[in-house]
């Protein structure tokens, strides 16, 4: 019997629970009914069990027979396997159950959370996250994707409570001193996406679009940050209907933001759950970047009401189908709702963390095979989403829209209420396209990694393309030879010649092409609009044309990729480190948000890799760098700009008092924060966390202090967040350490304590210190810290970038013994080779072309 996954002889076909959580004891018992479907003549029934005391097991059939059964539990495989005394005739039965568990605290299953309301009063909520396999924490189930059936849900609570599940309330009463909520039935769903939330709760008026209400649901006290989201969940669910021609599958939407949580969210069919961050903000003191965030996340959850809950993977090595494929989704509804954002342009920044990752030896393919379900949690990463959202781009915009989403609403209608694999969306889209979609995507989506699109100018008249696969540093040592098969790279290209431009669309699908050039050619930008997912490395006169075309005849996109892929290049040893200075000196002139992302960026990892007596020099190069664009557009908003240039005004500012370490920048960052303590309203919300940042920079023990307090009475989560991130970024040894203490104290959330943990490992000042703790505290951490958090915490080992360094963190890992899960432990440890050889390599000339910055005193 394999293992990991479940026989299907028996099959579920409806489950009727009863759960009755104690909030008190922080325990919980259960009964079940669950009607299930035996196929082939067996004499037990296996199912998925863990945490869980199992205290009867019934079978009865719609004949009278009734057998009471034996429970054996296996926690090692977390499964139970129920005996009949009797083989069982193929048909339908009901299998009952009874149990009980505990409400843990480790943020998956039925766990609880606390909080303290308004008047100080610490409180205690019950909820849950079974993706991708704890529902057999909270009841006996079987817990693989395929397995869909229906749920009928009733929760027996404390009658001052509230509760809530997938679908509305079918009825309601007192029985023995407990509110009895009984649930309308589910449509057959996989249990994963099963969900309920019990504590004291408020709701927001109803919002009915189509005739299904969209409610948010808070803790009291919050229901004045619900507005925002739940404008974007009702716009995004009327979106996806129209886009996908489906009714929503579910009977209402309600939106739930839970004190702790592990992830950002989680796609629970009509009752997502959310991390407070991503749900409740308060729209008239929060950044661009936050409500952009709250935009994201909701459109995000909503898109997966019909892409992974109507129509779900088979087995979790499909899980990048739904997580791509809202995120694809999100951008989409997102750019509708606000296309003043110019969403997909912003996009470009995910993208490129995907890139980076992608462009390591120890990538992996967005889908690969899966066979211990614990595998799949290493899945929910860049590649997952952001490279296959920015694959799903490539697809849609070389296919075209429309043609797209009648390949979408094929797939959709074909499998809905049921289970379907990456090859029936190819086939759908495929149908739709009249084009061989699967030979197109196969390689994109089955291997890892991306092609470099190399441009070369042959004579007047041709210019040649080429690809090979773009990674950082040489293959390994031992690494076999691979010859795969070329990708087949759409390809949009803008040629100008005699002045004036063409586009030019052709399918890359050999090593090499070359393209005719007509007389005059000026130059000509690959990846024209920036929807591929690749790399572009001009020789230097095809360059050399292209820069003089800033800024006005490239996009801002177009830009950014240009840079961004200079900056890969030089992190590759293709570029060296003084051409790629002297690039970014080329764009003082620009102001679009994400290009200056990329510079900034790069400053941030120069920072890391330089040493002492260089910082002066690099300090300097920043201000060089950044204070035209500073001086132009100041510290105050103009009435005519747009929310982008609102936001490039905070990172300027940040960059130039952080990295940049500017005195004056400093100085007027704390008459800004005096400003703002008098009058909350002064300084732009935008502004207000790059203030924040550069006084914590800059900052001694007497503002740590007040930094902690504000932390600790924050009157929303994002301000909350803001200043407990800024305790991060002090440089003062012992303020840091009290930093770190805290991340394992109680005043820091659980799901708060590794980004925490993180944030000061890439603090150049100290990481040496970070890194000591992270060594002496492993233990604890990895107790405490949900999985999820523990590996996200130790992607800052990317910036411990010294050879000293590097050499004491692969060796700490590999004394430990310790598995992140998938290929994540093994690309940090790779990205920190990427950083500490740039460091090997580039060391001397930057430290060259430093000595030649002017300073300015």
């Amino acid at each position: 019997m394999d293992p990991y996954r479940l026989p299907s002889t028996v099959v579920p076909v409806r489950y009727e629970l009863r759960l009755e959580p104690d909030l008190a004891s922080c325990r919980f018992t259960g009964e079940e009914t669950i009607t299930i479907e035996v196929r082939e003549r067996t004499s037990e029934i296996v199912l998925n069990a863990t945490e869980l005391q199992i205290s009867t097991a019934v079978l009865r059939n719609d004949q009278g027979v009734t057998h009471r059964c034996p429970v054996d539990l296996d926690e090692r495989l977390e499964r139970c396997r129920v005996t009949s005394p009797e083989p069982l005739a193929p048909g339908s039965w009901r299998l009952q159950l009874t149990f009980e568990g505990v409400l843990n605290d480790k943020l998956r299953g039925f766990y609880r959370s606390t909080y303290k309301d308004p008047q100080g009063r610490v409180c205690t909520l019950a909820a849950t996250q079974f993706e991708a396999t704890d529902a057999r924490r909270a009841f006996p189930c079987w817990d693989e994707p395929a397995f869909k059936a229906v749920f009928a849900t009733t929760l027996a609570i404390a009658p001052e409570l509230t509760a809530v599940s997938n679908t509305t309330i079918k009825s309601e009463h007192l029985e023995g001193g407990r509110k009895i909520v009984s649930f309308h039935d589910s449509i057959a769903m996989s249990t994963y996406l099963v969900a309920f939330v019990v504590g004291e709760l408020e709701s927001s008026e109803p919002v009915f679009v189509g005739g299904v209400p969209v409610r948010v649901w808070c803790v009291p006290g919050k229901q004045r940050l619900s507005a925002f989201g739940q404008r974007i969940a009702a716009f995004s669910l009327g979106f996806f209907q129209e886009y996908y021609g489906l009714a929503y599958p579910g009977d209402k939407l309600d939106l739930l933001a839970i004190p702790d949580f592990a992830s950002g969210a989680m796609e629970n069919l009509g009752a997502i759950t959310f991390r407070e961050t991503a749900l409740l903000i308060d729209e008239r003191a929060a950044t661009h970047a936050e409500l952009e965030r709250v935009s994201d996340v909701v459109a995000h959850e909503n898109a997966h009401m019909w892409f992974g809950d109507l129509v779900t993977m088979s087995w979790w090595n499909g899980l990048w189908l739904n997580e791509a494929f809202a995120t694809f989704m999100e951008m989409l509804a997102v750019d509708a709702w606000k296309p003043e954002w110019d969403r997909w342009s912003t996009f470009g920044v995910s993208r490129a963390a995907a890139l980076t990752v992608d462009g390591l030896h120890s990538t992996r393919p967005i889908e690969f095979t899966v066979r211990a379900p614990q595998d799949a949690d290493a899945m929910f990463d860049v590649l997952t989403y952001e490279k296959g959202a920015s694959v799903l781009r490539m697809l849609e915009q070389h296919l075209g829209p429309d043609v797209f989403r009648a390949g979408v609403r094929d797939y959709l209608r074909a499998h809905a209420y049921a289970n379907a694999d990456t090859q029936d969306l190819w086939a759908a889209l495929g149908r739709a396209a009249e084009e061989p979609v699967p030979a197109l995507m196969q390689r994109w989506i089955f291997e890892e990694g991306y092609p470099l699109i190399t441009v070369e100018l042959e004579d007047d008249r041709t210019v040649s393309l080429s690809q090979q696969r773009f990674t950082y540093l040489p293959a390994p040592p031992g690494a076999l030879p691979t010859d795969p098969a070329p990708w087949h790279v759409p390809i949009q290209l803008r040629v100008s010649a005699g002045g004036k431009a063409n586009s030019v669309r052709l399918l890359l699908e050999e090593t090499r092409t070359r393209l005719p050039l007509q007389p005059g050619f000026d130059h000509l930008l690959v990846n024209e609009g920036g929807h591929g997912f690749y790399r572009v490395r001009y020789a230097p006169a095809l360059l050399d044309r292209l820069l003089e075309t800033l800024p006005s005849g490239m996009s801002p996109i177009e830009r950014f990729n240009l840079l961004n892929d200079a900056w890969a290049a030089t992190l590759a040893g293709l570029m060296p480190i003084e051409d790629y200075l002297d690039l970014t000196g080329r764009f003082r002139d620009d102001r679009d948000k994400n290009v200056w992302s990329v510079i900034i960026d790069s400053f941030h990892w120069l920072n890391r890799i330089a040493r002492p007596e260089d910082r002066p020099g690099l300090e300097a190069l920043v201000q060089d760098r950044l204070r035209p664009a500073v001086a132009d557009l100041g510290w105050t908003p103009r009435a005519t700009e747009d929310e982008l240039i609102r936001q490039l005004r905070g990172d300027l500012i940040r960059a130039m008092g952080t990295v940049g370490n500017d005195r004056a920048v400093q100085r007027q960052a704390a008459e800004h924060f005096a400003t703002h303590l008098g009058d909350s309203q002064a300084v732009d919300s935008n502004v207000l966390p790059a203030l924040v940042s550069v006084l914590a920079h800059c900052g001694d023990e007497a503002r740590y202090n007040d930094f902690r307090a504000r932390f600790q009475s924050a009157g929303t989560p994002q301000e909350e967040r803001r200043y407990l991130f800024a305790l991060a970024g002090f440089q003062r040894p012992p303020l840091l350490e009290r930093t770190l203490a805290s991340a394992l104290g109680s005043e820091v959330r659980t799901q708060d304590g590794p980004f925490v943990v993180s944030a000061v490992l890439q603090n150049v000042h100290a990481r040496s210190l970070a890194w000591e703790f992270v060594k002496q505290r492993w233990d604890d951490m990895d107790r405490l810290f949900p999985k999820q958090g523990l590996r996200r915490m130790c992607g800052g080992i990317t910036a411990l970038a010294t050879p000293e360094l590097e050499r004491d963190v692969r060796s700490f890992f590999e004394s430990r013994k310790i598995d992140l899960g998938g290929r994540v432990l093994a690309q940090y440890l790779e990205q920190l080779r990427v950083f500490t050889a740039f460091r090997e390599r580039a060391l001397t000339g930057l430290s060259r072309y430093l000595q030649h910055i002017p300073r300015v005193s």
